[in-house]
């Protein structure tokens, strides 16, 4: 089972702040103790959404739409992905998530659980699904 826990973004992160030393730290310490039980498989912060643009589809029209973005609670400032055995394990491994923006600050992690091809009946788009999958994963091993 794969879950993504999402650190909601502050108002610090979307002005571009960046963590302290100590924060750097503490998150390092907590990505590497996921590697050694052998769950991380991905985790990164994002660059404030003034970086970015959103797609917005409406009636078949697809607009761009330069960030920044006004609802920072809506926002994601970065994301850990992990690959454990339970609901049970991913909460157990969020509960101990250093909080985002420092002990004493307001912070938020969202974690969702992320669809995996079996959760899909069988069709022949998800039989091309599979096959970029192991693409991806012979590309990202050479």
């Amino acid at each position: 089972m794969r879950f993504m826990m999402m650190i909601k973004a502050s108002a610090t992160s979307e002005a571009g702040g960046m963590p302290s030393e100590e924060l750097i730290a503490a998150m390092t310490t907590y990505h590497e103790e996921l590697a050694k039980a052998g769950v991380l498989l991905d985790a990164t912060g994002l660059q404030p959404s003034s970086t970015g643009w959103r797609i917005q589809y409406s009636n078949g029209q697809r607009r761009v739409i330069d960030g920044p973005f006004a609802e920072t609670k809506e926002l994601i400032a970065g994301y850990t992905l992990i690959q454990v055995r339970s609901r049970e394990e991913a909460m157990e491994w969020a509960r101990r998530f250093p909080a985002p923006f420092g002990e004493l600050a307001d912070g938020e992690i969202e974690v969702r659980q992320i669809f995996e091809l079996d959760d899909f009946g069988p069709s022949d788009a998800v039989d091309r699904f599979r096959k970029l999958d192991t693409v991806h994963h012979q590309a990202a091993t050479n």
